[in-house]
């Protein structure tokens, strides 16, 4: 395979300047094949002189950047999503070996990256301000949208690539320059998608691999100007608390653990088919999972069954294989997992299908698409987010019912409904917490639209104008071009103008 020599050359590698170079670090994380567990390269945790390094080109390349008229911004990023369209193949394959998912999940993951980079190329040549009428004769009153300088970017290993994109050409499109700090395991197949990027002045956007240090040097240094992060919510609030100290904006995506809500009138074959795909896509390392089931009362038992058969019918294995679902990412992912499972079984869960490792798959991160049944709102389970392959499954006595324990969840990223019911759609839509909503039709993103979420979930907007404006300054300006004597509200105030009550 290609992508074999790929792992061996960019191994301990940088992406600094617009080059790869052997970075100085005798540190170093080694990347093992999900599926396989075998050894396929290594990363090198870069030296504090190297990410001072990234950021001081940052700094110099990036005012280059921002001089150029949106435009001629907008046509080489184009031509960077056209090369990303091409050659799509290649770095879905590198990015199932790294990461595990299913070579068509790939595929679909680096087609994502060329729609999100053409959508912000236009997006940002109209996104550049406002005009409003003036509030005094002769005078011009607008705003400007300038970048905020150099982003950081830090990066889960469940979406890289897209989450990278997403990201990245907001920012670049704005005029910023990017930095990015990949995750340890996916470290790799990043490094090796910077060659797409050529066309862009060398060191706008550069790649330092590594642990949380390297990240909190980035993220701390005053010569960054913005964070983008995706991760865990302690982490993503040690990075927010950071910021914090020097008012440095920063867009959080922390975790989800989102309800999934099943209504009588649903078509319960196509409930059951669109809870499968929420639960186990990416083997449920999805931050938008399903992974709280509210089913009614009245078809909880003919849902159960019917998904039971969805999660049996999967084909588990190798993601470079036919399979609908590949391995966890890391052995770590498995172990907590499979530990979250034994403690709801503990707990008085059900096992309706899956619960084990899959038989005939000795090596590599393997689990079974499960479903559990018997949960209660109190369970471990539906309260901190598996990040698997699982569909715990409550029983729910109305739509009132439903819409309160999806609710009472710490977090609010995205939420789910399968109803035919106009009311209970309209209801869910006010009253469900959430900053993303799926009415029969999980999953689905659009560029044009924001995704983000509330409560612990995060704060900020990736997508739509919103996640262009997390890269951007807004500046009001107002210009009296005759310089006029501004004598209406000017010193010395009038005489008829001072307090004429008693004192």
């Amino acid at each position: 395979m290609a992508a074999s020599s790929d792992f061996g050359k960019l191994s301990g590698k940088l992406y600094i300047g617009g080059e790869l170079k052997e970075s100085a670090s005798t540190d170093h994380f080694d990347v093992i094949e999900p599926a396989t567990e075998d050894r396929l390269g290594s990363i090198a945790d870069a030296t504090d002189r190297e990410v001072d390094e990234a950021i001081d080109i940052a700094t110099a390349v990036r005012k280059t950047w921002n001089a150029i008229d949106p435009r001629s911004r907008a046509v080489t990023l184009h031509e960077i999503a056209a090369r990303i369209r091409r050659d799509k193949q290649k770095y879905a394959e590198l990015l199932t070996r790294e990461e595990g998912k299913p070579f068509k999940e790939s595929v679909d993951e680096v087609s994502w990256c060329a729609t999100a980079i053409d959508y912000y190329a236009e997006l940002a040549r109209h996104e550049t301000g406002r005009i409003a009428g003036a509030t005094v004769p002769g005078q011009f009153h607008f705003s400007i949208k300038e970048p905020l300088g150099t982003v950081v970017i830090i990066l889960p290993f469940n979406y890289p690539l897209v989450l990278l994109c997403w990201e990245a050409s907001a920012a670049l499109a704005a005029g910023n320059a990017v930095i990015v700090k990949p995750h340890e395991q996916t470290s790799i197949t990043t490094l090796k998608f910077m060659e797409l990027f050529s066309e862009l002045p060398p060191g706008l956007i550069q790649v330092v691999t590594g642990g949380a240090r390297v990240g909190q040097r980035l993220i701390a240094s005053p010569k960054t100007h913005g964070v983008a992060y995706t991760g865990s919510v302690p982490v993503g609030q040690a990075v927010a608390r950071t910021c914090a100290d020097s008012f440095k904006p920063c867009l959080i995506e922390a975790s989800g653990n989102d309800p999934f809500i099943v209504m009588p009138s649903a078509p319960m074959d196509i409930a059951a088919r669109g809870a499968a795909f929420a639960a186990y896509l990416n083997c449920g390392q999805v931050c938008t999972s399903a992974e709280r089931f509210y089913v009614h009362d009245s078809i909880h038992d003919e849902f159960v069954e019917r998904l039971a058969a969805e999660a049996k019918k999967l084909r588990v294995g190798n993601g470079l294989d036919l399979v609908d679902m590949g391995p966890m990412a890391t052995r770590r992912q498995r172990e907590r997992f499979e530990a979250m499972i034994a403690r709801a079984r503990q707990q008085g869960a059900t096992v309706k299908a899956g619960g084990s490792r899959p038989a005939g798959l000795n090596r590599g991160w393997f689990v079974e698409p499960t479903v559990l049944t018997d949960v209660t709102p109190d369970m471990e389970i539906l309260n901190d987010e598996p990040f698997g392959p699982v569909a715990p499954i409550c029983r729910v006595k109305s739509f009132d019912e439903a819409v309160e324990l999806a609710n009472r969840s710490r977090f609010g990223l995205g939420g789910n409904l399968y109803s035919r019911d106009s009311n209970e759609i309209f209801r869910a839509v006010r009253e469900i917490e959430s900053g993303i909503l799926w009415i029969n039709a999980p999953l689905l993103d659009n560029d044009a639209l924001p995704f983000g979420g509330c409560k612990l979930s995060g704060t900020g907007r990736q997508l739509g104008p919103e996640g262009l404006a997390q890269f951007q300054n807004t500046k009001f300006v107002m210009i009296d071009p005759q310089a006029s004597n501004q004598d209406f509200w000017w010193f010395p105030y009038a005489e008829g103008e001072s307090y004429k009550g008693a004192r």
